[in-house]
């Protein structure tokens, strides 16, 4: 193989002459719209951009291109390498965490996410774990100061990215009730965090973590996810340098954030590059020190660090984003969430199991889980680089973008929180976005890939224990689901009109739509006319005609009239509404609205 440069020959990705406009992108772009009819002949090349940019649930625009401009920066991860691969271990049998804990550290794990509460035997589960090698974040909402003062007893216990998992803010956004119960049990708290802050900084651990998760779980959307995050971290900071006694440089060593990351990848890179930007800024508002936390604590007697003051990044893939139906598409939901968690500069991710929406998950799943991460830092490389995203105009502006509208809602929670903690706001902003996320659900312009489409009926799920950390979140398809676990009683007739080659792309839209409804069709096939539909016909009393728009206009009223004279009771057409139907599904219709009502036909 010859040499390039010794043949004086010049390798480059671009030439001068290989530049274009702006204006050259925007005609490029238009012409292939208008192939598709998503623009007329008339419309302006440069709507392109209405057509092909998107919206968050913030109201953020995700633009098809980036381009330069604004004034977009991001404080930029600092790992260095491979990104920590944390396992959670959860199982509330004692013998059964410590297996599956001691099959994922051999199996490539390199740090341990503990669910615990007052039952658990700390002890037990990490039993022969190298606990001087693998850190343990320990998660205790109900049980914090028992678990922390069992882990901080094991011999060993002292690993700087160990962490006590304390986060009171967090236990409380996941409770019940709107507010916390008075200020009486946040001053007590507040006395837990700094005693237990004392404690992990003598064994040289952190004591913190602000689990956003617990804002991500009830529906919030990224900004609001950020802006609990950087409220809570603010909060502990003036807890700690407040009764707790430490500097804020301190105090700012012992937190860890919680990050949910979903399969949006480029909101989800952009999430975690803008924690850093919003808790720098807190950081040198605070006056923080730009250098590591070092030396002695006036404090607590320490005479050793417990890590540096740069936010650190634990990323979870979400919870709510799986789903309990086709369950092995959550493997590749999980692989792009880890992704672009790790893009984003997570220190840590944890790949939840597929099978984690079904109970607890068993050995297969926790497996494929680690193997996620192997995958993208063995095979795929992503962490050689420390921000494989930095300088991506689309990456850079979505990343400004998102930290301003969440320092926004940092804003707000601050004011809310000025003389105390009241959650019902918030809790009140999130249940607007999940209910703008339930209706885009709801009309399938969030897709989810094997619930609301492309569902398949026959499948026989796995059978799990059931997890509690299940009941804690709403998965976004939890109303799909909730049909598919009582299929309907009946088929509906798929009245299909014409040859197969004319009615199968609408028969298809109408069998996937019924299906994700957990309804059943049985189907005529290929048809000439109303006399065939009737000898179909099995006298179901719901049918849905599936034709082309020609056929519709020339013998889809004689079809309906045909069907309802042989006992058809409820005629519905795939397309748009008629006026010899019922009723009508096209693209964008609220398919659980149109779902329910087939369901209550079927049920009379």
């Amino acid at each position: 193989m010859t040499d390039p440069q010794t043949d004086g020959e010049r390798l480059a990705l671009a030439q001068p002459g290989d530049e274009h406009s702006l204006a050259e992108w925007e005609a490029a772009a238009a012409a292939v719209l208008r192939k598709t009819r998503r623009l007329g002949e008339d419309d302006a090349d440069a709507a392109v951009w209405d057509q092909l940019t998107r919206s968050t649930l913030d109201g953020i625009a995700v633009t098809p291109l980036g381009v330069p401009g604004g004034d977009a920066t991001a404080v930029r991860p600092t790992r260095e390498g491979a990104w920590d691969i944390r396992s959670l271990v959860a199982d509330p049998e004692t013998k059964l965490a410590n297996e599956a804990a001691l099959v994922d550290l051999d199996g490539g794990v390199t740090s341990l996410w503990l669910a615990a509460d007052e039952s658990t035997d700390v002890a037990g589960v990490l039993a022969g774990v190298l606990l001087d090698l693998a850190p343990v974040v320990l998660d205790a909402p109900t049980a914090t100061a028992a678990v922390a003062d069992a882990f901080l007893a094991l011999p060993g216990a002292k690993h700087p990215d160990s962490n006590l998992g304390i986060d009171p803010l967090g236990a409380l956004l996941r409770a019940s009730t709107s507010t916390p119960s008075g200020e009486r049990s946040l001053d007590e708290a507040v006395d837990e965090l700094a005693t237990y802050a004392r404690k992990a900084w003598q064994a040289d651990v952190r004591a913190i973590v602000v689990d956003a998760t617990a804002a991500h779980d009830l529906g919030a959307s990224d900004a609001q996810e950020l802006g609990w995050a950087v409220a809570a971290g603010t909060a502990y900071l003036r807890w700690l340098t407040g009764p707790g006694g430490f500097s804020v440089d301190e105090t700012a060593a012992l937190i860890e954030f919680r990050l949910a990351a979903t399969d949006e990848q480029f909101p989800t890179i952009a999430k975690f590059r803008a924690l850093r930007t919003l808790w720098a800024s807190v950081l040198t508002h605070s006056g923080v020190s730009t250098s590591s936390t070092s030396g002695s604590s006036s404090t607590s007697g320490s005479s050793s660090t417990s890590g540096s003051t740069e936010a650190r990044i634990h990323g979870v893939t979400s919870r709510p984003m799986l789903s309990k139906y086709d369950p092995y598409v959550n493997m590749l939901r999980g692989t792009v969430a880890a992704f672009a968690a790790g893009v984003g500069g997570a220190d840590a991710v944890t790949v939840l199991p597929f099978d984690s929406t079904l109970g607890r998950p068993e050995a297969f799943g926790r497996r494929i889980a680690r193997n996620v991460n192997h995958l993208l830092i063995d095979e795929s490389h992503v962490a050689a680089v420390a921000d494989p995203a930095g300088g991506a105009y689309a990456v850079e502006r979505l990343t400004n973008d998102l930290a301003l509208t969440a320092w926004s809602e940092f804003q707000a929670l601050e004011a809310e929180w000025e003389g105390g903690h009241d959650f019902a706001p918030f809790k009140e902003r999130v249940a607007a976005v999940a209910a703008r996320r339930e209706a885009e659900i709801a009309k399938r312009r969030r897709p989810i890939t094997g619930l609301s489409e492309f569902p398949n009926l026959a499948e026989v799920l796995p059978e799990r224990e059931a997890d509690p950390l299940n009941d804690r979140v709403r998965r976004y398809g939890a109303s799909f689901e909730a049909l598919r676990d009582e299929p309907a009683g009946r088929p509906v007739f798929l009245a299909t009109l014409g040859p197969v080659a004319h009615h199968t792309a609408r028969a298809t839209f109408a069998a996937n739509l019924l299906a994700a409804g957990g309804v059943a069709v049985t189907v005529a096939g290929a048809t000439t006319g109303p006399d065939d539909l009737v000898a179909a016909y099995d006298g179901e009393p719901v049918v849905m005609l599936a034709g082309t728009d020609a056929a519709y206009e020339e013998w889809g009223a004689a079809a309906a009239e045909a069907l309802r004279q042989a006992g058809a009771r409820h005629v519905v057409i795939a397309g748009k509404p008629v006026t010899y139907a019922d009723g009508s599904a096209a693209m964008g219709v609220d398919a659980l609205a149109f779902l329910t009502q087939i369901r209550e036909e079927l049920a009379k």
